[in-house]
C-alpha cells in the first residue's frame, strides 16, 4: 500500500520558510520604490498645480487657494477632467475611482492581478485630477499604484496567489506609509482592506515594506507629525463622554457621506453622454465650488491641520466643510482619478469641530477641547466610512504623536464603527464592489480546519468490505437497500487480518460494472490500493488539501505509525462536522445564571 505523505506539499516548513524570506526580500525592495514614488508623485502634482493654476515651470508643493485667475479658475479643473476622462477612455477603464476599492477588487476577483499599465497611468491621471483642483489628497493614488507595483512584481516572479496578494499588500501599505508617515496603520489598514487574514506569512513582508518607506520618508521629510498639533490634555470621564458622543454623532454621518457619493455615482450614470465626459463634467462643479471656496481645491492637507489646530474660526469650517463635501462627492461620483482619506478626514474634523462646539454650547462643564473634538470626528469619519477601525485609531495617533489623543479616539471611533454598521452593510470602499455581486470578508477568525485534529472529526465506527468480495455482490446489497452499505459512498477494503489494504467507491463500482461484461471482479481489483491516506493527529485543513492535490472525497485514516492499522475514516459529513462546533459557539445561547436561579 502507498501512504502519501506527512505533510501535503504545500505546508512543507522548509519551503514555507525559504517562499517567506524570498516575499519578505520582496516587499522590502517595494517599500524602497514607495519611498521614492511617494515624493516624485507629490513633485509631479506640484508641476501641474503651478503649470494650471500660475502658469510656471516648478515642481514645487504649490496651493491651488492662492490662485488669482478669478473666474478662469472655474475651466482648470474641467481641463484635467477632460484629460482624465480621455487616459480612462483609451488607456484603462481602472484608473477611474479611488484605488482601493479597486485593489480590494482584483483580490478577491482576479487573483490579484492589476494589468502593469496602472503602474503609470494611475499616478499620472492623479497627479493631473488633482493638480488642475481636484478636491483629493495624494495618498489614494500613491497606495493604488505602489499595490499595482505589488502585484506586477507579483506576476512577473514565480509566486502563489496568496504570495502575490500580500505584495499588492505591501506595495499598497508602503504607499501610505510613505505618505503620512504612518507604517502601524498601514499595516492594519492592508489587513484589514485587502489581506483579509492576519497570518506571519503576510504581516511580516507587509510591516517591513512599511518599515522600509518611512524611512526612506524620514530621510527626505524628516520625522516630525504629518499633522502637527499643539499638546492636548488627558481628558477627563466627563469630556470622554462628550468625545464619545461625537464620535457617535459623525459615525452616523459617514453614512450618509457614503450614501451621498454613490447616489451622485448613480445620477452621472443616468447622464446621456458617455462616461468618458463626467469627469469634465464632475471638474465643472469643483472649479465653481473651487471659485467660491479655494481652499476646497487640491490636497488640502493644509486643512487638517488647521482644524485640529482650532485655528479656524467656526463659521469657516463650516463653511469649508461643507464646500469641501460638496466638491469631493461630486468629483468621486463622475469617476475621476483620486482618493478618499484626506477628504474624509478633512470633512470628519469639521464635522467633529462643530459638534464639539455645540455641546460645549450646550454644557460649558463637559471639557471639550475643539482641538481634540476635531480629531476624535478626524477618526470616526473615516472609522465610520471606511470601516478600518484599527487602523484609523493608529493612524490618529501616528499622523498627530498626540498619546493623550488615544483614549478619546478610540472611543469616538468605536462607536462611529458601531454606528455605521448598525445603519449600512457595505462601507465607502466595498459598495461600489458589492454592487457587482462580491462578497467582501468584513470578519476574521481563526480557520476551523486548521485548528481542529482529524481525531476530533473522523468516524471511528468505520464500515469496512473485504477485498475478495465480489462487484456484483456489492451492488445486489446497495439496489435492495442493505443499511450496511446503501447509506455510504465508500469503504475501505481489509485483508482477512483486517488489514487496510483498498478503498472503493460508488464511481469505481459504477465503473467496474461497465467493464466487467457480466464477469466476477473482485472489489480490490475495482477499487484503489495506491491509498491517500490520512493521520489523527494531523489539521483537518492538511487531509483537505490532500484530497484536493489527489482528487478525492474521502480519506481512511490511519496510525502513523503502522499506516496499514485502520483507526478512522474521514468523509465530506465529517468535514462539514468541523464547522459545526464554531457555528454552534457563536449562535446557541445559553440559559445563563440569572434564568436557573429564577426557576
Amino acid at each position: 500500500m502507498k501512504a502519501s505523505p506527512d505533510r501535503p506539499p504545500h505546508s512543507a516548513p522548509a519551503t514555507s520558510h525559504h517562499a517567506l524570506a524570498f516575499v519578505s526580500g520582496v516587499a522590502a525592495i517595494l517599500g524602497i520604490c514607495a519611498g521614492f514614488i511617494a515624493p516624485a508623485l507629490r513633485h509631479l502634482i506640484g508641476f501641474v498645480t503651478n503649470l494650471a493654476f500660475y502658469g510656471r515651470i516648478s515642481t514645487s508643493a504649490a496651493m491651488p487657494a492662492d490662485n488669482r485667475l478669478g473666474l478662469a479658475v472655474i475651466a482648470v479643473p474641467v481641463i484635467g477632467g477632460v484629460l482624465v476622462g480621455l487616459m480612462a477612455r483609451f488607456g484603462s477603464k481602472a484608473i477611474r475611482g479611488h484605488g482601493i476599492p479597486e485593489a480590494m477588487e482584483q483580490v478577491l476577483e482576479n487573483n490579484s492581478r492589476i494589468p502593469a499599465r496602472i503602474t503609470y497611468l494611475k499616478p499620472l491621471s492623479a497627479a493631473i485630477a488633482i493638480g488642475t483642483g481636484g478636491p483629493f489628497g495624494a495618498e489614494g493614488p500613491i497606495i493604488a499604484t505602489g499595490g499595482a507595483i505589488g502585484s506586477v512584481a507579483g506576476q512577473l516572479l514565480s509566486t502563489t496567489g496568496a504570495e502575490r496578494k500580500t505584495l499588492l499588500a505591501a506595495g499598497a501599505a508602503a504607499g501610505m506609509a510613505a505618505t503620512f508617515g504612518c507604517p502601524i496603520s498601514a499595516v492594519l489598514l492592508a489587513v484589514e482592506l485587502l489581506l483579509f487574514e492576519y497570518r506571519a506569512r503576510s504581516i511580516i513582508p507587509v510591516a517591513l515594506a512599511s518599515v522600509v518607506a518611512t524611512g526612506i520618508r524620514i530621510h527626505f521629510d524628516g520625522a516630525a507629525a504629518m499633522f502637527a498639533m499643539p499638546d492636548v490634555e488627558p481628558v477627563s470621564l466627563v469630556s470622554l463622554a462628550a468625545y464619545s458622543l461625537i464620535g457617535l454623532a459623525i459615525g452616523v454621518a459617514s453614512v450618509g457621506v457614503t450614501r451621498s457619493v454613490y447616489w451622485i455615482e448613480d445620477l452621472f450614470g443616468h447622464l446621456p453622454v458617455h462616461w468618458m465626459w463626467w469627469p469634465a463634467i464632475g471638474g465643472l462643479a469643483v472649479g465653481a465650488i473651487g471659485y467660491l471656496a479655494p481652499r476646497t481645491l487640491g490636497v488640502g492637507y493644509d486643512n487638517i491641520t488647521d482644524m485640529i489646530s482650532n485655528r479656524l474660526p467656526l463659521q469657516a469650517v463650516a463653511f469649508l466643510c461643507a464646500m469641501k463635501f460638496a466638491s469631493w462627492s461630486i468629483a468621486l461620483g463622475s469617476g475621476t482619478s483620486g482618493g478618499t482619506l484626506a477628504p474624509l478626514m478633512t470633512i470628519g474634523a469639521g464635522a467633529g469641530g462643530l459638534v464639539g462646539a455645540l455641546l460645549l454650547h450646550l454644557a460649558p462643564g463637559s471639557g471639550v477641547d475643539l482641538r481634540m473634538a476635531a480629531l476624535v470626528g478626524m477618526a470616526a469619519m473615516f472609522a465610520g466610512a471606511s470601516r478600518a477601525l484599527l487602523a484609523t485609531i493608529v493612524f490618529a495617533f501616528e499622523t498627530t504623536l498626540q498619546s493623550n489623543g488615544l483614549l478619546p479616539v478610540l472611543a469616538g471611533s468605536t462607536l462611529g464603527f458601531f454606528a455605521a454598521r448598525l445603519l449600512m452593510q457595505n462601507s465607502i470602499m466595498t459598495e461600489k464592489i458589492a454592487r457587482r455581486g462580491l462578497r467582501i470578508p468584513q470578519d476574521y477568525d481563526a480557520d476551523a480546519f486548521e485548528r481542529t485534529t482529524v481525531a476530533a472529526i473522523m468516524e471511528t465506527s468505520v464500515r469496512t468490505l473485504p477485498a475478495t468480495g465480489s462487484v456484483a455482490e456489492l451492488a445486489d446489497r446497495i439496489a435492495r437497500h442493505d443499511p450496511e452499505v446503501s447509506a455510504f459512498q465508500g469503504w475501505p477494503l481489509v485483508d482477512e487480518a483486517g488489514t487496510l489494504v483498498g478503498i472503493i467507491t460508488r464511481g469505481d463500482l459504477i465503473r467496474a460494472i461497465d467493464r466487467s461484461g457480466g464477469r466476477q471482479i473482485p472489489l480490490i481489483e475495482a477499487g484503489n490500493s495506491s491509498l491517500v491516506v490520512a493521520y489523527p493527529d494531523e489539521s483537518v485543513y492538511d487531509s483537505i488539501a490532500r484530497m484536493l492535490a489527489h482528487g478525492v472525497g474521502r480519506l481512511p485514516v490511519v496510525s502513523r505509525t503502522d499506516p496499514r492499522r485502520l483507526v478512522g475514516y474521514l468523509s465530506r459529513t465529517s468535514l462539514l462536522s468541523a464547522r459545526l462546533a464554531p457555528l454552534r459557539h457563536e449562535t446557541m445561547r445559553e440559559a445563563g445564571w440569572f434564568r436557573a436561579w429564577r426557576r
